[in-house]
């Protein structure tokens, strides 16, 4: 089967046909602001980027008619369990009028269906960012009416996961992870017998500092940086979500620079990189309980580090190093989202994993 994927994101989209596990074609269209600054809307985008996936089908020599399925990255949808979508209107309808929020990543479903409609073949999402399965005691907070979130990189995630379970001679679904997607933001999920029911959710400001992220922080100190009037809401938002971690400490997001300072015997840099590092697995450490079993003993499979940040050598021995006594630590550099939609849409194509329906509204 041939299966074609889509994953949009705010300044390219990436394209990819997949036959069984191999790759047959992918590219990354880039797409520079000067071409995104007339569109008022995200769904605006649409006919753009519809015109991006067939120069890339033009330039393979793709025969559509061998196309099995399309397969998108998710978008934001209202919070749903994590799986395998069929595309349908009202999906679309929700994903068009951004009822959930405006993301390039809402273009992924739009795109599918209407190809997918032209040559009559089925149109799936996987994993969309908004899969929500936290358990309830992890859900509730200090405060009524002020619930924790689930918002994190559940493609990667658990395509991540999968791939770990493989190497250890496990099951994704009969096992138990802890999965960190280190990047601008970290998430960190512990997965339970396929399902994450925690999650340190970045976009929300929780867990540990980053390359811009602030990270979680002292509530009443920011109360009091909030009543002072020097700053505003707008302010406060963009340090929390883009000028904070390294960019607040050291000027720059590429951990690389911090290293490189490190080895010319900047003190300040090394403390601001253990700090970071520190925090990561600290975070990791804090989803153990999630994944004891009845006996109050830790039964987990091992600990699996993604994401770009995952390619800093010195910061995955640092982690490595803190988290080891929970058990195996694996890492795979980067990403693997496009591999990850194509076998969810091979597992539904097969019949080895069900298609669920997305309720919209």
């Amino acid at each position: 089967m041939s299966i074609l994927v889509i994953n949009p994101g705010s300044t390219s989209t990436k394209v990819a046909l997949y036959r069984g596990g191999d790759t047959l074609a992918a590219e990354e269209l880039q797409h520079p602001r000067e071409d995104m600054v007339g569109f008022a809307r995200v769904a605006d985008q649409f006919e753009f980027r519809m015109r991006m996936v067939a120069e890339f089908l033009g330039k393979t020599g793709s025969n559509p008619k061998r196309i099995t399925a399309v397969v998108a990255r998710g978008g934001l949808l209202r919070p749903l369990e994590g799986g395998v979508y069929e595309v349908s209107d009202g999906m679309v309808d929700d994903l068009r009028s951004a009822r959930y929020g405006e993301h390039a990543c809402n273009l992924g479903g739009m795109l599918a269906l209407a190809l997918a409609r032209h040559w009559g073949v089925p149109a799936y999402v996987v994993d969309p960012v908004v899969t929500d399965e936290m358990m309830d005691k992890a859900r509730l907070t200090g405060l009524p009416g002020l619930e924790r979130r689930s918002i994190f990189h559940a493609l990667n995630q658990r395509g991540v996961a999968r791939i770990v379970a493989e190497r250890l001679g496990v099951t994704y679904e009969q096992s138990n992870f802890i999965v960190c997607h280190m990047g601008g933001g970290v998430s960190i999920g512990a997965h339970r017998r396929g399902k994450v029911v925690d999650v340190i959710n970045a976009l929300d400001g929780e867990g540990p500092f980053t390359p811009e992220r602030t990270g979680g922080l002292p509530l009443v100190p920011v109360l009091d940086m909030v009543h002072s009037g020097r700053h505003d809401h707008a302010e406060l938002r963009a340090t929390i979500l883009s000028r904070g971690g390294l960019v607040a400490h050291l000027g720059t997001n590429d951990p690389r620079v911090a290293l490189a300072r490190m080895a010319q015997g900047d003190e300040h840099a090394e403390l601001v990189f253990q700090a970071m590092a520190y925090g990561i697995a600290r975070y990791i450490v804090s989803m153990a309980p999630a994944l004891t079993d009845e006996r109050g003993r830790l039964d987990l499979a091992g600990v699996a580090l993604t994401g770009g940040l995952s390619r800093s050598q010195p910061l995955v021995e640092e982690i490595t190093r803190q988290v080891g006594f929970l058990g195996p630590v694996e890492v795979v550099p980067g990403e693997v989202e496009m591999a990850a939609l194509a076998e969810g849409a091979a597992r539904a194509l097969c019949g080895r994993e069900p298609v669920r329906t997305y309720a919209a509204g």
